[in-house]
Formats: structure tokens, sequence, C-alpha cells
């Protein structure tokens, strides 16, 4: 018998083709949403990369000049009638300190390209070809071997700025470039210079050692260098243990109760504070009330380890965590007391973490800028810091002070530190990523 509710078959053939049309239409737009998604995601990516190589060229473009220094050779006579005229550095040795080495100069420079040096105007014109720290150099000559007086040698000094930028532009032109400061007459001097074989160019390791300097040519990144790498000592001396101790306590013996969430819910916010408010805290208690002098590489120790504290705290609580709890369990199990199974079994296991969350704490650290401007750290320090005590900066402060600079040859060494600074930051992520997948475990 016949059951007359049903359709009939085309009309049944025709929904099925109707809901197949309908499931391929929807399949079809799912598709295409995913590939939108998916180029869109690629187009980020590459956008972010373009952006980031536009970036990393215009760096290593204007930095990497700053890595090699020219120099200018002179033969310079050691006049002992300018120098020591009355034969007194026998008995008073530091006569020779307050000799007239710029004349000396002067002269070298007179004879070698053939000038008048009683002529001040040209004299003035041609001795900014050379840095002026040159008369230091000859003076320090002097005093390392007093036997030099009366005497002819060849004394190698830093070329200016200008001059330095002059002859690096050459090189690449097959001509003294325009545009650094030297007018035609100084391009003509530099050019016999040049010929002559006196100017050189070799790798500026002045750069790496040097102090700060109001000359472009003889300023370096070594007190700056000297200074981040005290503080981190400081926040690693500091911060580790400290931070290590806060999270094994938190994460594995502190009771849970409202106060201990109050500290946890604290420490995660401490961490997304801007890091110029940990300076004004720094300068209102290490330097307003507990005395620490201003500059100073404790006080940049103490501020930056406030600053690296929540980080390496949540890290290491994170480690932790991470550790199974039958490793625990396990320990407990065959008499081992709490802290035994925490000490013996789940740190060990949990290093690789904390580890890695002290480095990345430390690169935030080398990095910051802000709450070292407000603790004095922008002060001018041309001397390697001897104690905690004493007055140093910071990488990332040298930068921003050379970025205010007016003077052409600072943009060279402004990027050439960044470069540097981004050196060190690479390789401390570097090292943490390596650390944790070496030594991590799977569980």
């Amino acid at each position: 018998m016949t059951d007359v509710t049903q359709a009939p078959v085309p009309q049944r053939q025709n929904e099925h083709k109707a809901t197949a049309e309908k499931r391929k239409k929807r399949l079809k737009q799912r598709l295409a949403a995913e590939l939108r998604f998916r180029t869109y995601g690629l187009m980020a990516i590459a956008l972010g990369l373009f952006f980031l190589a536009v970036l990393f060229v215009s760096i290593v473009s204007n930095g990497y000049s700053a890595f090699q220094q020219t120099t200018i050779t002179l033969p310079v006579t050691f006049t002992e009638a300018i120098i020591d005229p009355q034969d007194r550095r026998t008995d008073d040795p530091e006569a020779l300190l307050r000799s007239n080495y710029n004349s000396i100069l002067a002269n070298a420079v007179a004879e070698a390209l053939g000038l008048d040096p009683a002529n001040q105007t040209t004299m003035r014109h041609a001795m900014r070809l050379i840095s002026l720290n040159a008369g230091i150099r000859l003076r320090e000559v002097v005093q390392e071997d007093p036997s030099v007086i009366g005497k002819t040698l060849s004394v190698t000094f830093l070329a200016s700025a200008p001059a330095d930028a002059a002859f690096k532009s050459a090189g690449k032109e097959e001509r003294l470039g325009s545009g650094h400061g030297l007018n035609q007459t100084q391009e003509v001097w530099l050019s016999e210079l040049i010929a002559q074989g006196s100017v050189n160019q070799s790798f500026n390791i002045g750069f790496l050692v040097n102090g700060a300097s109001s000359r472009p040519e003889a300023a370096g990144i070594g007190v700056a260098l000297a200074g981040s790498f005290y503080m981190l000592v400081i926040v690693l001396v500091l911060a580790l243990p400290i931070g290590v101790a806060s999270a094994i306590y938190l994460e594995e013996f502190a009771p849970r109760n409202r106060f201990t969430d109050l500290i946890e819910v604290n420490i995660n916010n401490l961490a997304a504070v801007p890091s110029i408010v940990f300076g004004l805290l720094g300068l209102a208690f290490f330097i307003g009330y507990a005395g620490v002098p201003r500059s100073s590489v404790l006080v940049g120790g103490l501020v930056l380890t406030l600053l690296t504290l929540p980080t390496i705290i949540i890290a290491t609580r994170s480690a932790l965590d991470a550790v199974p709890f039958s490793v625990r369990e396990a320990a407990l199990s065959v008499g081992a007391s709490r802290m035994q199974a925490v000490f013996h079994h789940v740190l060990p296991l949990a290093t690789p973490g904390i580890v890695t969350g002290a480095i990345l704490g430390m690169a935030r650290a080398l990095g910051e800028t802000a709450p070292l401007l407000l603790i004095g750290m922008v002060a001018f320090v041309a001397d390697y810091p001897e104690s905690p005590l004493d007055a140093a900066t910071a990488l990332p402060v040298q930068i921003y002070m050379w970025a205010g600079e007016v003077q052409q040859g600072f943009i060279a060494r402004t990027s050439a530190a960044i470069m540097v600074l981004l050196v060190f930051l690479l390789s401390m992520n570097v090292i943490a990523v390596v650390l944790r997948r070496r030594f991590e475990k799977k569980w």
C-alpha cells in the first residue's frame, strides 16, 4: 500500500540537490574566509618585517661608519724651547703639564701643509682638520717618555669629525664629500694630506673604550658599557635570590587566603607599571630618604632591581607551576619533607624556566632609560666608575644624550651605539631561548 504522505521522487531529488548546493556554498564561503584570514595574516607579517628591515637598514647605514676612525699622522718636533724652556722637568715634573702643546701641533700642521704658522686665521682653519684632543695626545707622549723632548717623531692624531666624514665619503666617491663642515680650502688641505699618505683609517677601538666627550671623534661607549654591566651585576645579586625565594614561598608554602591573593595581584600589577614610576620611587626613597648618591651605580642598580623583581617572580612561579604535582607526591611518598621535595626535586626541574625568566628580566633592565633619567644617570661621565658610589651612566642613556646633540658626527655614533645595544639584547634573548629548549622537560 503506497504512503500518500511521502513526497514524489522528483521533489525529494530537488530538495537534496538544493541542500547540497547550500552546503557547497557554505563550504566555499568558509574556505574563502579562511583564505582571506591567512592572506591578511601574511600581509601583516610582511608589513611588520618590512618596517623592521627599514629600521634595521637605517640604523646600520647610519652607524657602521662609526666603527672606523680616520687618523692623521704628522712628524712632530718636540721643541724644548716651547715645552720646557727653563729646564725644570727634573725638579718639577708637573711643568710638562703646563706646556703649550697646541703651539707644537700648529708648527707640525704648518710644516706638513706648507703654511705660515704666524698667520693665525689660516692656522685656525687648518687646525680644524685635527681633533681638539690632539694637544692632550702630545702631552701624553711627553709624559710617558720625556726623552722625546728635542726630537722629531711621527705622531698619530684623531681627525676631526668633519674631516673624518669627508674622508669616509671620499673612499666611496673617489673625492672629498661635501656637506661635512669643511670649506673649500680645508678640503684642499685634506687632499694634500691624503696625497702625502698621512691620512689613514682603522678600526675605531676608542668607540668601545672611551667615555663621554663633547667631540664626536673622541666619544665612546666604554664608560656607559661599564655602568650597564655594574648595574646588571647588582640586579643579578639582588633581584635573582629575592625574586626566586619570593616565588617559591608564594607557590609552594604560602597559604591560600586573601592576603596572599592580594600580594599576587599586586605583583602582577607591578609587572605592568610604567618604568618611569620606578624611577620616581628610586628618586624619592633611595636618593631622597636613604641618601644614596645621585647618578651612582648603586642607585641605578637598586632601581633596576625593583623593575626586574616582578618579572622574575612571575617567571619563577610559572616554572614551578609547570612541574607536575606527581613529582611532589612521589618525593613526599618516600619520606621527603615538603622543603626537601621542593628544593631537591621541584626546583632543579624548574631551573631552566627560572634562568630564562631572569635573563629576560635583565634584558629588560638593560634597555631601560626612563627610570635612569630621573635618578641622574644622564650626567656627563667621562671616567670609569671605581666603586658603586661613583657617578656612571648606562648605554641606553648614552644613546639618549647623543641623540640630542646637534653635531653631525654624533648621528653615526648614536646609531652605532644602538647596534651594540641590540646585539646585547638579541644575545640575551637567544641565550634564554636556547636554555629553555635545551633543558625543558616534556611531561
